[in-house]
């Protein structure tokens, strides 16, 4: 228990006990209802912030304080796991320093796909509640089922029969049964979600991707 406390209490770990402590902290919160679930979800994928960041890690439809708890959850896990099984035979001195960055980015990039594994095999359990059929849907795809009206079409979740959710749409993008849509902004007062085909979403993210690479090359002086 020593060992366990002494390596938890070193650095990188240290850091990730401290996001742990407040995560457990968020959740204490949410159970007493000081706290929303929805903190860090956006109306919209539109921008750059947490939750679009977490979708394009492949967390979509997955609640993002749900993914952020188990994403630190398991870098903790492995850092810890590299601090008592490594890093406290070695003598680093100040090394640590370069080496604990180190370790903190390759426990976060490591835990990423286990943490979404397992988000997503809860995602159906979640799916049932209220709370989890809002914004945290962002990013997750459907399947047009059939139009309401000439505003309105129902779809499903993929993967998730029974799971509906209502698409809002204009007349010139109406939806067709059977096609693959992106839900990319929820529409409260409608309780509806507009959305995109999944190929125009994947090529637009691919553009948006190579345009954020361009500007780091010229912002880093690599332009000619």
């Amino acid at each position: 228990m020593q060992t366990l406390t002494s390596a938890a209490l070193q650095f990188p770990t240290v850091v990730l006990t401290f996001l742990l402590a407040l995560v457990a902290l968020y959740w204490l919160l949410v159970l007493v209802r000081l706290a929303p679930l929805e903190l860090f979800e956006r109306d919209s994928l539109r921008d750059d912030h947490m939750a679009s960041t977490l979708v394009s890690l492949g967390f979509a439809g997955v609640p993002a304080t749900l993914a952020l708890s188990f994403l630190v959850l398991f870098a903790g896990a492995i850092a810890l796991a590299a601090e008592i099984i490594v890093l406290r035979w070695l003598s680093l001195g100040m090394l640590r320093v370069p080496v604990g960055v180190l370790l903190l980015w390759v426990s976060f990039s490591v835990a990423s796909p286990i943490a979404a594994a397992v988000c997503h095999g809860l995602q159906r359990a979640l799916h049932r509640y209220q709370p989890f059929k809002r914004r945290c849907l962002l990013g997750a795809t459907v399947i047009v089922a059939e139009r309401q009206d000439s505003e309105y079409a129902l779809a499903e979740l993929v993967n998730e029969p029974g799971s509906v959710v209502r698409l809002h749409y204009k007349t010139d993008e109406t939806p067709q049964a059977g096609e693959r849509r992106v839900l990319v902004k929820y529409l409260a007062k409608e309780g509806a979600y507009r959305s995109v085909v999944e190929q125009q979403y994947l090529d637009t993210r691919v553009r948006l991707s190579k345009l954020r690479l361009h500007r780091k090359h010229r912002s880093n002086g690599y332009s000619t």
